[in-house]
């Protein structure tokens, strides 16, 4: 009789994966990691948008966390998924509590988690609110440089907000080889206005620094604009101010009205993502019934199929893309890694046996 509790001939052991670490990278590494790096970051950020337009990327759309008893804060996830030589899965986990800064502390916050795209083990977790600048600096550096192609390359620079996106936006323009005449500034905050001047002047640009009261004479007086505010909806709103053409670096999505939007060329960084949220490529959207406004995306005019016009404003307006926090994110891990300075967690995964 057979005995049908026999053990069975035994099957070729699989090979064995290795046990999954887990590491903790602070920000003071982040930095370490990332600090006078920005050509090569832009040129990693370049290569992440032709991964993205090409389909080797998954990024959805944004989950924003907010609270009926705090309307100005929010908390928003940014999953995502990128291939190519960054191929890697995670999440930005970003919260943004403007009332942090009249308590002395950054507006925004953040941590990023980094999965193996072949177990999906979370492999790290690292302090983000830099990687977020860095990303959204670098993102704006290439596009104003791609976008300017067409035109004499800008000489006077006016930021809109004076915050810390500003502030790296500036150190990417000039890690990039990107000098200028005059400088610009205009901040509804003396204090801030104040904090970026010093910056510059620290900076060691050569650049006539100049603080404007007004919008309009900051705007008219600039060939690269760039908002970098906290604005929850349109403030400016007149054609005019931009009849000079310039090049507008429009980072926090929701301070041009849509008759400026439609008064110029529009690009963004992926139209799905952007035309959300009530940003103020969404309000035209709305308006109009069409998207009719936008001239491309970023990764169109590297590519060759849309080109940016030189005799009318051209806008860029980027949502921010889970897989440039990504690509930034590994970028910052392996040079820790190589560094041999990844803090590991003993036993973080306590239980790795299947059946005990």
């Amino acid at each position: 009789m057979t005995n049908l509790l026999s053990t069975p001939t035994q099957a070729p052991m699989p090979h064995a994966t290795p046990a999954p670490t887990f590491a903790v990278i602070s920000g003071d590494q982040v930095q370490r990691a990332l600090s006078g790096r920005e050509k090569q970051i832009m040129e990693l950020v370049e290569t992440t948008y032709r991964l993205h337009g090409a389909g080797d990327s998954v990024n959805p759309p944004s989950y924003f966390l907010r609270f009926p008893d705090r309307p100005t804060a929010r908390i928003i996830a940014l999953p995502a998924s990128v291939g190519g030589s960054v191929h890697v899965d995670g999440m930005k986990w970003i919260s943004s509590f403007p009332q942090n800064v009249s308590a002395g502390l950054p507006r925004a916050s953040a941590v990023l988690i980094l999965n193996n795209p072949e177990t999906g083990y979370p492999f790290a977790c690292m302090e983000s609110s830099v990687i977020s600048a860095t990303r959204t600096a670098a993102s704006a550096a290439l596009a104003a440089d791609w976008l300017s192609r067409t035109r004499t390359r800008p000489r006077r620079i006016g930021f809109f907000g004076t915050g810390l996106i500003a502030r790296y936006i500036h150190t990417f323009l000039a890690g990039t080889d990107w000098t200028f005449d005059s400088i610009g500034v205009h901040d509804v905050s003396a204090d801030s206005t104040a904090g970026f001047c010093g910056y510059l002047r620290q900076s060691g640009t050569s650049a006539q620094i100049t603080v404007h009261d007004s919008p309009e004479d900051l705007i008219c007086s600039s060939d690269l604009v760039v908002f970098a505010t906290v604005a929850g909806e349109p403030h400016v709103t007149s054609q005019a101010w931009f009849s000079h053409n310039p090049v507008v670096l429009h980072v926090s999505l929701r301070d041009l009205a849509p008759e400026v939007l439609l008064a110029s060329a529009n690009f963004v960084d992926d139209v799905e993502h952007c035309l959300k949220a009530d940003t103020s490529p969404h309000l035209v959207e709305q308006r109009t019934g069409n998207r009719d406004f936008l001239n491309g995306t970023l990764c169109d005019v590297m590519l060759g199929r849309a080109a940016p016009p030189a005799d009318r404003p051209v806008i860029f307006s980027p949502f921010g893309l889970g897989v440039l926090d990504l690509a930034v994110g590994k970028y910052v891990y392996d040079e820790t890694a190589g560094a041999g300075n990844l803090h590991l967690i003993d036993d973080f995964f306590s239980d790795l046996r299947r059946y005990g």
